[in-house]
């Protein structure tokens, strides 16, 4: 391993402490290190010359995956959504992908070579490595991806903090050089951003990349359909043929898994696994997201500091856990969640315990002594966030208070709430992309595009770039917490949880796995016999 990998990755480690448990404790693997290429996987799943078995091993072979949303963008770099970009994974890779413990491991490059001052990035592309079209991937289409994601046309960047990068360089047949700016000890998980090939005119119709699954088909609404992809660099994935699902319909979930109509399901409700036969196996976790009342800050009554502190007053974290989810979940006060133990401060969960009263006197301080009505808008495909938004509802009433709740679908929502923020207040929950505190935070910059809050705060923009900024960890480490605290104290938004997570796989399989991320490896997944 090359200087400044091993002590860039031993940040990533400790920022990162995941505690998560299911019904197996089989692993498809270790991870690798930087430096390590993982070998191919020899273990095969056959069936005996008989019919039945033969049978036994097609029905082994095919996965169908419920998932909540249609998959609508196939183009990687313009994915929007974790429940998009979670099925992408199994079909793009970056020059680094995460693993299950929140390393960082090698994919599209073999190895990495850090400047001391964080400022320059050279990476190794892996031999021999290909794209699903059979084609080998090459140095031109590293720094392809990498300008188009950057916005090396002038266009505006689609990844934020690709800004910072001054020039992408091609060494020679195998080193590409990325120059930044300024210094970012926090560069190298941005880079799990995926690599496509330049020659591919249309990815938004025709996605191809490096991942252990490759695209097959897609319905709007109903399906997106992927298969092994044989000549992956890595461990070869042991299901040939995976269906992902589209059900929408939360209340047919549990009759179409006993159905079998589907074999797995990620975050189920409590509820809904309390209904299934022991022909599952549930796995429990955590979703690893910022579950909370997002608010434009922007429309009245949110644009003022007190009702939104009010509205923070007025709900129990704890309640809604009760009526949500029996309890499980992790209460959260600001934006970070547990699994990012360095940054995550459970002190925050007590900066507004419930006080109806002082959420009353707030409300009369900022001029609505006799409350407000205002509308949470909320995607339908996710039960969790519509329950928490009828608790939600239901305190709100103690300080006179009106929520009304507007479900809608997925694609409005994105289109509506997220992109246009045409909206006063929404539950849903914000994952990290990457393996780093800024995934999560940078979307509160006064200038960020992501910043769907309408939040502006030029104490927490100047936190953010100091800890952008420094190299030094302990003080990234104090800047970010800084941040957390100004988004508690100013309640840019109602935090809530991080909700647990339940999985439902067919007792035919086994092998999932959770990850630090909002992330579906698929490619884990094994015939149980």
């Amino acid at each position: 391993m090359r200087k400044g990998v091993s002590s860039l990755l031993m940040i990533v480690l400790t920022t990162l402490t995941v505690a998560l448990s299911g019904c197996s404790s089989d692993k498809a693997g270790e991870s690798a290190s930087l430096d390590q290429s993982a070998g191919a996987s020899t273990e095969t799943v056959t069936g005996t010359a008989d019919t039945a078995s033969e049978a036994v091993a097609d029905d082994l072979s095919k996965l169908i995956v419920g998932i909540p949303q249609d998959i609508s963008d196939l183009d990687p770099h313009y994915a929007t959504g974790a429940g998009i970009k979670e099925v992408l994974f199994n079909v793009f890779e970056g020059l680094v992908k995460p693993d299950a413990s929140g390393n960082l491991i090698p994919a599209v490059a073999s190895e990495v070579n850090i400047s001391d001052d964080n400022k320059v990035y050279t990476f190794t592309l892996r031999d021999g490595i290909k794209f699903h079209d059979g084609s080998l991937v090459t140095v031109e289409d590293i720094k392809y991806s990498i300008d188009r994601n950057r916005g090396a046309d002038g266009s505006e960047p689609l990844v934020s903090s690709f800004s910072n990068i001054e020039s992408v360089n091609i060494i020679d047949d195998s080193h590409v050089e990325i120059v930044l700016t300024t210094p970012n000890s926090e560069f190298l998980p941005l880079l799990t951003v995926a690599i496509i090939p330049e020659s591919n005119t249309d990815p938004a119709t025709n996605p191809i990349g490096t991942g252990p699954y490759k695209y097959v088909s897609s319905s709007p609404q109903e399906n997106f359909i992927v298969t092994r992809f044989d000549d992956y660099w890595g461990d070869k994935a042991y299901i040939k043929d995976v269906v992902f699902k589209v059900e929408a319909n939360s209340d047919a979930i549990v009759l179409d898994l006993e159905g079998g109509s589907l074999d797995m399901v990620a975050r189920l409700t409590s509820a809904q696994v309390a209904q299934l036969s022991d022909k599952f196996d549930i796995y429990e976790g955590t979703m690893n997201l910022v579950q909370a009342m997002y608010l434009n800050n922007a429309v009245k009554p949110f644009d003022d500091v007190k009702v939104r502190q009010a509205l923070c007053y007025a709900i129990s974290p704890q309640e809604i856990m009760d009526f949500v989810s029996d309890g499980a979940g992790t209460e959260i006060g600001s934006a970070m969640y547990p699994s990012f133990t360095k940054y995550y401060d459970p002190a925050l969960n007590d900066t507004y315990n419930q006080d109806v009263e002082k959420a009353k006197a707030l409300l009369a301080e900022a001029g609505y002594p006799d409350g407000f009505t205002f509308t949470i808008t909320v995607p339908s495909n996710y039960a969790q966030h519509v329950d928490t938004a009828q608790v939600i509802a239901e305190e709100l009433k103690a300080i006179g208070v009106t929520a009304n709740i507007q479900e809608v679908e997925w694609n409005t929502w994105l289109s509506d709430v997220y992109s246009d923020k045409n909206y006063e207040a929404t539950v849903v929950g914000f994952d990290a992309s990457t393996l780093s505190a800024s995934a999560l935070l940078a979307r509160y910059c006064s200038d960020s595009s992501k910043n769907m809050f309408n939040f502006k705060s030029d104490a927490y923009d100047a936190a953010y770039a100091n800890a952008v900024a420094t190299s030094d960890d302990a003080e990234k480490t104090k800047y970010y917490k800084e941040c957390l605290k100004i988004l508690s104290e100013e309640a840019a938004n109602v935090y809530i949880q991080d909700l647990p997570e339940f999985v439902a796989l067919n007792k035919k399989f086994t092998g999932y796995e959770f990850y630090p991320l909002y992330v579906q490896d698929i490619a884990k997944i094994r015939p149980a016999q």
